[in-house]
């Protein structure tokens, strides 16, 4: 199931967001969204998990926790 994962700080990076959905289950990718400018994170980024269980519990767990100051959301994301 792929997640979105919004309102992260911008000093968040890409391992510590693997390290925080690891902690749930076993992930298939995960990626930052960058400023193609700057290279600096947008603030949002998609997190892949291939358990669909693992991943509701992800979402149940880290929507509204707060990481680096920020309180994240994280929900299903949708087909473009």
């Amino acid at each position: 199931m792929k997640l979105l994962v919004r309102n992260l700080a911008r000093n968040t990076t890409e391992e510590e967001l693997k390290a925080l959905f690891a902690e749930f289950g076993s992930l298939q990718s995960c990626s930052l969204v960058l400023d193609e400018a700057t290279g600096e994170s947008k603030g949002f980024g998609f997190v892949e998990m291939p358990k669909i269980g693992e991943a509701k519990v992800a979402i149940k767990n880290l929507n509204g926790k707060d990481v680096d100051g920020s309180k994240i959301r994280v929900k299903k994301a949708e087909p473009k």
